[in-house]
């Protein structure tokens, strides 16, 4: 019986350990005297970048969370104009057009909440537009000629064979710039979406009113403020397609959030539904982001992401 010898692998069938980090480097078009000079510019342009996505980090963290204080006290007072007629007020009742009084301040209040409300909306707004430009501003690029006596680099592309990589190598240690730039989309993607449900949240409570108030009635489709639908384009949350903005979307299902036909005669659960989702941000993992720049500060031996 004859017996079948183990077959040893040849070197090209061997695994190879290859750290995902690092993906293979591909020629730089860069001529090595300006690719010396391209690791430091690149170093300096990254530890920028995500200096700022840390910083406005923060920033949204401060602007949500006025948000939703404002958007609690908008509720209150719109539900308290909404039970005044009911209202026990015990000796005040005596008073000549207390409830017509008390009406016209609760609805006045809700006006003025209404106003910051839409200016908190737009600061979260500015925070994830300038998020979404410093994603897009990880790659150095060289700026002129490498033949010029003052070599330069800049975010922005002057030559079609310039990758701004340098050619895949790593910037710091491990990590290429696509690399980077792969963790701030994700990043970014997280906020953008928290953005577009809050949009909704806001178009749902600034549109809130008891049946004897004249306020005007937002829809999804409207522009909250002038120059929004700019914004939006540069975060892609605006459809050229529909001509509007593109609909909300929870991350966990990656399912839509229906917009069309709603009730703004809202009631109090479905309120505080809304606070609920407003403040846990449930687009947005915060273990996630933690772990992001966590992962960058290690690659680039900052403590303070």
């Amino acid at each position: 019986m004859e017996t079948l010898e183990p077959t040893t692998p040849s070197p090209s069938s061997k695994a190879v350990n290859i750290d995902s980090r690092s993906p293979a480097s591909t020629p730089s078009s860069l001529a090595p005297s300006v690719s010396r000079l391209w690791r430091p510019a690149a170093i300096r342009n990254l530890r920028n970048q995500w200096s700022k996505l840390s910083s406005l980090r923060k920033e949204w963290n401060s602007f949500s969370s006025n948000g939703r204080s404002l958007a609690t006290s908008l509720v209150n007072a719109y539900l308290s104009e909404k039970f005044m007629p009911s209202m026990e007020l015990g000796a005040l009742s005596d008073i000549p057009d207390i409830r017509k009084s008390a009406s016209w301040k609760l609805f006045k209040q809700q006006e003025l909440y209404k106003n910051k409300l839409l200016t908190s909306y737009k600061k979260l707004v500015a925070v994830v537009t300038q998020m979404s430009k410093a994603s897009k501003s990880m790659r150095c690029y060289l700026k002129g000629t490498s033949n010029a006596s003052l070599v330069e680099f800049s975010s922005s592309s002057e030559d079609i064979n310039d990758s701004g990589d340098g050619g895949g190598i790593p910037v710091f240690v491990f990590r290429s710039v696509s690399c980077f730039e792969k963790l701030s989309e994700e990043l970014v993607q997280m906020f953008i979406l928290e953005l577009n449900l809050k949009r909704f949240l806001v178009v749902e409570l600034l549109s809130l009113s008891c049946e004897a108030s004249t306020v005007k009635r937002f829809n999804w489709s409207d522009e909250l403020y002038p120059g929004e639908f700019d914004d939006l384009k540069v975060c892609n949350l605006y459809s050229e397609e529909t001509s509007g903005p593109v609909q909300p979307r929870l991350a966990v299902s990656k399912s839509d959030v229906s917009i069309s036909g709603r009730n703004r005669q809202l009631n109090e659960n479905t309120m505080e539904v809304y606070l609920t989702t407003w403040l846990a941000e449930v687009n947005i993992c915060s273990m996630r982001v933690d772990d992001i720049f966590a992962e960058i500060g290690e690659e680039m031996g900052v403590n303070n992401l």
